[in-house]
């Protein structure tokens, strides 16, 4: 699909409204609440909002990396409990089945994932596996034409309300690192299988977040993702590629939400008899804002396109998400200076973004991490370089 197609361009002019008109008139509603209302629910899965990746044979959108991130852009633009609701499924919940799963597992699943009628999650991150995520511990012994999975996951998105998870466990203990892990497709109600109540969290209202537990959970062997063992971890690295293009754009929606309201706020409030916008300083953090929102834009947008077209966006995806999300907190940390006072009572779009985007640093993968990953995968291109120079040289001589 052309991302400039008339038909693109209307489904993202909708979500522009959707986003103004239904979603953000709700957002105190939904703080209030903790959960996304089931109409409003109901309203995006007819909107078509839970399947926009998955391919159209599976009943899905299909829409590109580049057409995605441009909907991230505008969804992300409202309370982070809607990108969160839908975004396990257009992201994370999904991916693995799309890149690696089997046809069966794709024809049984997608659909319903497309529809919004089965919730995603991606079961990876562990209690002492969560940066080192090779060191999960959860593990799937082969019993006959079944699995049984014995673990605990932590800190799952929309474990407490998805019908569906994808899960890592090590299947061959002997293997040390990510060699032994394989991913399993497990349905809620299955034996075993058990989620804990919603965590109490500092921000994201109405993105529910808890553990998920495996005690003697007997899956078929048709659950295992791809029919192969041992592929589970480059299962996650697909996944976690993809999706880290998603969520940088996901944490760019919310600066430019922020800097709207920021920009409105200072132009109607006065001081000194003029408007707050009119003063330097104040410009100054408009400025800086507005720079580094077009910059992680650009960014995404160009990666996007790189993966559409194929390329190792590896390198890329993980600047991306570093960058956009360290971004979106600096934009944060501004606009509530520039609403002063107001900025830091409750109740307003700034103050709730505050703490809403502060998770943005911390998950799929760490800004820390992500400069460990950056500078290795720079470094090793760099030796690659240096070792073809050196063997041009040498056929030269």
């Amino acid at each position: 699909m052309d991302s400039k197609a008339p038909n693109f361009d209307w489904m993202l002019a909708d979500v522009a409204r959707f986003v103004r008109e239904e979603a953000i008139p709700r957002e105190n509603e939904i703080e209030q609440a903790d959960a996304v209302p089931d109409d409003l629910v109901e309203r995006m899965r007819k909107l078509g909002y839970f399947g926009w990746s998955v391919p159209r044979e599976y009943g899905g959108a299909g829409l590109t990396t580049e057409q995605l991130v441009r909907g991230a852009f505008e969804i992300s633009q409202a309370s982070v409990a809607f990108r969160a609701r839908v975004g396990t499924n257009t992201g994370i919940g999904s991916e693995a089945l799309i890149a690696d799963g089997t046809e069966a597992q794709k024809r049984h699943y997608l659909p319903q994932i497309a529809s919004g009628a089965l919730t995603g999650a991606f079961a990876l991150t562990e209690p002492d596996a969560g940066s080192d995520a090779t060191a999960l511990r959860t593990t799937a012994r082969r019993d006959g034409d079944h699995y049984m999975l014995d673990g605990s996951k932590c800190f799952i998105t929309n474990a407490p309300i998805a019908g569906l998870f994808t899960v890592m466990a090590r299947t061959n203990p002997s293997i040390p690192g990510a060699g032994g892990i394989s991913a399993f497709l497990v349905e809620r109600g299955t034996p075993g299988l058990s989620t804990s109540e919603p965590y109490a969290k500092m921000g994201q209202a109405g993105s529910p977040v808890g553990d998920v537990h495996f005690d003697a959970c007997r899956v078929p062997a048709s659950c295992l993702i791809g029919g192969v063992e041992g592929q589970g971890f480059r299962t996650a690295m697909k996944v976690l590629n993809k999706q880290r293009i998603h969520l940088a754009a996901l944490c760019t929606g919310p600066a430019i939400r922020m800097l709207d309201e920021a920009v409105a706020y200072t132009s109607r409030r006065e001081q000194f008899g003029r408007p707050v916008s009119e003063f330097q300083l104040i410009q100054a953090l408009i400025a800086e804002s507005q720079t580094e929102i077009y910059a992680a834009r650009s960014m995404i947008l160009e990666t996007a396109r790189k993966r559409d077209a194929g390329a190792d966006v590896s390198l890329e995806a993980s600047m991306c998400k570093m960058f956009a999300s360290e971004m979106c907190g600096r934009v944060a940390d501004r606009a509530v200076q520039m609403l002063g006072g107001r900025g830091y009572l409750a109740g307003n779009a700034v103050e709730r973004f505050y703490r809403d985007v502060r998770a943005f640093r911390i998950y799929e993968g760490t800004t820390q991490i992500h400069q460990l990953n950056i500078a290795k995968i720079t470094l090793r291109r760099a030796a690659h370089n240096m070792d073809g120079v050196a063997t041009t040289a040498a056929r030269a001589a």
